[in-house]
């Protein structure tokens, strides 16, 4: 039976408007081949001649002949993004975080996912154990990449207990044939005390460069340790010497792998560095920033944008040209509050700071919060909720306006963790709010209440 796939909207200008295909409309085949999920569609756009056959709403079948550049899209979204169902994870890992959530949150945030075209299309990390060898074959077909690999060990028995996967072992086995094809890798390495740390941490790296360049990173990230492990593998906190322990082998390795490759190849999440007490690396030492969104450079890519912000924008404050609605506020006070976790407070102080001194009419005042909701050893933004926020701040003198950072909230909209909601959050502080997105000019400029583009 043929998959049929829903179409849900129609870029305003696109191909798809022209042909008058619209949502609603079912799409059935391309040049005479189904369409199993999104990597089959976006293969089949690369072709400048196309047979669509849809069937509109009516049950009308239409068979459109399309000419169109290479690579260009119909300007078509399906009601599901992956045209297919989700893959969910079959492992136990002994460090998941989905498994020390409390009871009551929405469904949603309890499916694991160990789908590999989520790793292609959003970044996501698979463990490779529920990647068949026809996902792979059209992996390596298709060129798709780069795909985001959680190994956590090279050690295959270690794995299998980590991942609580007989299996898991063996499906290393996939690193070399994704290798031999030029397919492009990101590792990630969750780092539990005790477990695979140390000597381990050392095998599992040395093995890993053999895959350069076609694996480009490796991240090592720390265990996130909610309060909600009842029942769970014990599993400990790293403390501040055992944090240089863990810099002190990744820094070892990016010096091998600086002299034989010419990148640093291993990376530490910055919460290494905030936990062993160490000044954070400078800008070159990230390679480009392969591993943002593993918390790899972060916060040095915040500081050197807050900085090149801060910088232009004192350079428009001198030129006359430089219309007056553009600039900040320079004739009365003005009080904004920041919301962050424990983790980049310190940092954000020193930022809050430097903007207090260029504009001494600004007072910036930085809330670490308290994460009660997972526990004290969760620091980071993107695991507040909006009940900690409100509980921490009820009765502080926040100002004008405060400021919260995008990670806070669902994606597309003003939601907490929680589920409490944006709006109730202000009621309930009585302040207005401002989303800070994830860049340093824009935290300059939430600060300074200037809104740009």
């Amino acid at each position: 039976m043929k998959k049929e796939h829903v179409i849900f909207q129609i870029e305003p200008g696109s191909i798809a408007e022209e042909l008058q295909i619209e949502p609603g409309d079912i799409l059935l085949e391309i040049n005479g081949k189904e369409i199993e999920d999104v990597f089959d569609y976006h293969y089949l756009m690369h072709d400048e001649k196309l047979l669509v056959m849809l069937q509109k709403k009516d049950g009308e079948v239409w068979e459109l002949d399309i000419e169109k550049e290479y690579e260009e899209d119909l300007g078509i979204t399906f009601e599901n993004g992956l045209m297919d169902d989700y893959k969910s994870c079959h492992n136990k890992c002994i460090f998941c975080f989905i498994d020390q959530m409390p009871e009551g949150m929405r469904d949603t945030l309890y499916f694991k996912d160990d789908d590999t075209r989520l790793s292609f299309l959003q970044g996501n990390y698979v463990t490779l154990t529920n990647m068949k060898e026809k996902d792979l074959d059209r992996i390596i077909k298709y060129r798709l990449g780069p795909i985001n690999i959680s190994v956590q060990t090279t050690n295959p028995k270690l794995r299998c207990k980590m991942l609580h996967n007989r299996f898991a072992g063996e499906a290393l086995k996939k690193l070399d044939v994704l290798y031999e094809a030029g397919i492009e890798m990101n590792g990630q390495i969750v780092l539990c005390k005790g477990v695979n740390d140390g000597a381990e941490l050392e095998r599992s790296i040395r093995d890993l460069t053999r895959y350069l360049p076609v694996m480009r990173s490796v991240s090592v990230v720390p265990v996130g340790l909610s309060k909600y492990r009842d029942g769970l593998y014990p599993l400990e906190p790293f403390t501040k010497e055992e944090a240089r322990e863990v810099l002190a082998i990744i820094h070892r390795w990016q010096q091998v792998c600086m002299e034989s490759h010419g990148v640093h190849f291993i990376h530490a999440s910055d919460e290494w560095y905030l936990l062993a007490e160490m000044d954070l690396p400078d800008e070159a030492s990230y390679d480009g920033y392969l591993q943002l969104e593993n918390g790899v450079g972060m916060i040095r890519l915040l500081i050197t944008e807050f900085h090149e912000a801060l910088t232009l924008l004192k350079w428009e404050m001198q030129d006359a040209d430089t219309p007056s609605s553009s600039l900040p506020d320079t004739q009365k006070q003005h009080t904004v509050s920041l919301v962050t976790g424990r983790l980049a407070a310190p940092f954000l102080r020193r930022l809050a700071a430097e903007c207090e001194a260029a504009f001494s009419n600004f007072r910036i005042q930085v809330f670490p919060i308290r994460n009660d909701f997972f526990g004290e050893q969760i620091t980071v933004s993107g695991l507040l909720t909006g009940q900690d926020v409100c509980n921490q701040l009820k009765g502080e003198e926040l100002g004008e306006r405060l400021l919260l950072p995008c990670n806070m909230l669902r994606s597309g909209e003003e939601v907490f963790l929680d589920d409490m909601t944006l709006t109730e959050l202000k009621a309930a502080l009585q302040v207005e709010t401002d989303i800070v997105k994830s860049s340093g000019q824009d935290l300059l400029f939430k600060m300074l209440g200037l809104y740009r583009d």
